[in-house]
C-alpha cells in the first residue's frame, strides 16, 4: 500500500489499483470501477458495444435478477449508475458508509457475473434503438456527433458513443462477451472510492470479490488522427445549431492547463469574450459557449452557438475575429478571472465525495497517478498572458472543423470561414 496527499492506494494481484480518499465529516461514500475502455476501443461493425455492455450489466447476473440490483440498492438509500465515454466506461454507487459492502459486491457481480441473457439482450436493444432516435431528435445533441466524425473520420474516436441503428440492431451476445473478456480487465480497472471509507476494508473486499479478473492488457486504442472538415445538414427548425472548433490539447500535453485557462477567457461564462460580444453586444444568439475535450492523446477545442438563420451570416464572422485577435489582445483582469473561475470549479467540487471519487479514478486513468491539488493549483496560477497566446495560436493553426444543423442555405463556404480565421 503507498500513501500520497491522503490518499491511499494499493495495486491488486490481477492489476487493479483500488485507491481512496477519506473525508472527515461525512456519513456517506461515493465508489465506482474505472475501466479503461471505451468507444474508441471498438471496431467498426461493433460500434456501440461498449455502451450496450454497459446497459446490459444491469440486466441480471448469475445470482440477482434486474429487479433485484434495483432493489437491493434503493432498499438502503442508495444510487447506482454508470456511463460511457469514447475511453473509459464507469460504474458507481453513492450509499451510506454502512452500505459500502453492498455496493461492493452488487458492482463486482455486474461486472463479472451479467448472464447477458438473450430475451434481455433483444429488449435493450430497442432502448438503445430509442436512445439513438431521442439523440437524432435533439438538433443541439447531434451536431456533436457530427462535429466528433468531421474531426475524426474513418475511426473509432470519430464514431458515436451510442453506435448506430444498424450495428446495435445486429449486435450478438458473443460480441458483447468477447469485448468484455478483452477490455474487463485487472490492468485496466480503477477501483476508486471516496468519503467515509476504510481503505484497508475495501482492499480486503476487491481482493475477495474481484479475484477472477483477468490482468492481461489488451491492445491500445488506435492513436487519434485529427482531420477536420466541413459538414452542414439541413433540417427545418427555428435554429442553427453550430459547433466550429479545431485540433485540441490532450491531457498530458504541457499546455493542458493554458489551454483550460483560454477556453474559460474566450467563452465560458457570462463575463467571457464571445458572451459579452455575442451575446450581449449584439444579440446574436441565446447560447454560446467554449468547450475543451481532451483525450489521453489529443482532444478538441471547439465553440457552440444556437443562433437564427437571419443572425448566422453576422455571427461567424464576430466568432472568428475574436479567436484571431484574442492572442494579441489579452489582458491581466481577464486572465485573472478565467483562472479564478477554474480553480474555484475544481476547488468546489472537492465538497462532493463523488466527484472526489471520479477526479481520482480519472487521475489513475490519465496519469497513473493521484494530482496533488496543490500541484494542479500551482499549474493554473503558472498560466500567463504569453502561455496563453501560445496555445491560442497554436489551436486555431490547426484545419478548421466546422458542423452545422438547421436552415443553414446560403452561408459562405468552408474555405472563406477558414480564411478568416488567419
Amino acid at each position: 500500500m503507498a500513501q500520497l496527499n491522503g490518499i491511499e492506494i494499493t495495486r491488486l494481484a490481477n492489476g487493479m489499483t483500488v485507491a481512496t480518499d477519506s473525508m472527515a465529516g461525512v456519513e456517506t461514500a461515493s465508489l465506482g470501477v474505472w475501466v479503461g475502455a471505451g468507444t474508441r476501443h471498438e471496431t467498426p461493425a461493433i460500434n456501440g458495444v461498449a455502451h450496450l455492455l454497459e446497459h446490459m450489466a444491469f440486466k441480471g447476473t448469475e445470482r440477482r435478477s434486474a429487479r433485484d440490483i434495483a432493489v437491493e440498492i434503493e432498499a438502503v438509500g442508495g444510487v447506482l449508475n454508470a456511463y460511457t465515454s469514447r475511453e473509459h466506461t464507469a460504474y458507481y454507487a453513492r450509499i451510506l458508509a454502512g452500505d459500502v459492502p453492498l455496493a461492493m459486491d452488487i458492482l463486482a457481480d455486474i461486472l463479472q457475473r451479467s448472464t447477458l441473457e438473450e430475451a434481455e439482450l433483444s429488449r435493450e436493444r430497442t432502448v438503445v434503438l430509442q436512445e439513438i432516435g431521442q439523440a437524432e431528435d435533439t438538433p443541439d445533441d447531434i451536431v456533436f456527433d457530427y462535429f466528433q466524425e468531421t474531426a475524426y473520420p474513418s475511426q473509432a474516436l470519430g464514431r458515436p458513443v451510442l453506435g448506430t441503428a444498424d450495428t446495435v440492431s445486429n449486435m450478438q451476445r458473443d460480441e458483447i462477451r468477447g469485448y468484455l473478456r478483452r477490455h474487463y480487465t485487472g490492468e485496466r480497472m480503477i477501483l476508486a472510492a471516496a468519503g467515509k471509507v476504510d481503505h484497508a476494508a475495501l482492499v480486503a473486499a476487491a481482493e475477495r470479490l474481484f479475484a477472477g479478473l483477468p490482468n492481461s492488457n489488451a491492445e491500445p486504442a488506435e492513436a487519434a488522427r485529427y482531420v477536420g472538415g466541413d459538414r452542414r445538414e439541413s433540417r427545418d427548425l427555428e435554429q442553427v445549431h453550430l459547433v466550429m472548433g479545431f485540433d485540441g490539447i490532450g491531457y498530458r500535453d504541457d499546455d493542458f492547463y493554458a489551454a483550460t485557462v483560454y477556453s474559460t477567457l474566450l467563452g465560458g461564462g457570462m463575463s467571457s469574450r464571445l458572451f459579452q460580444e455575442v451575446r450581449e453586444k449584439r444579440g446574436l444568439v441565446y447560447s454560446i459557449y467554449t468547450f475543451a475535450a481532451p483525450y489521453s492523446d489529443g482532444g478538441l477545442f471547439g465553440i457552440y452557438a444556437g443562433t437564427g438563420p437571419d443572425q448566422l451570416k453576422e455571427l461567424i464572422p464576430v466568432v472568428c475575429e475574436e479567436i484571431r485577435k484574442t492572442p494579441a489582445t489579452l489582458d491581466k483582469a481577464e486572465i485573472d478571472r478565467a483562472r479564478a473561475q477554474l480553480k474555484a470549479g475544481i476547488l468546489m467540487a472537492r465538497e462532493s465525495s463523488s466527484s472526489r471519487c471520479e477526479q481520482l479514478a480519472q487521475h489513475f486513468l490519465v496519469y497513473g497517478r493521484p494530482l496533488p491539488m496543490e500541484e494542479i493549483m500551482a499549474k493554473v496560477d503558472a498560466v500567463d498572458a504569453a502561455a496563453i497566446a501560445r496555445v491560442a495560436r497554436r489551436i486555431a493553426a490547426t484545419p478548421l472543423t466546422m458542423t452545422m444543423l438547421g436552415p443553414v442555405d446560403g452561408l459562405e463556404p468552408y474555405a472563406a470561414i477558414s480564411a478568416r480565421l488567419s
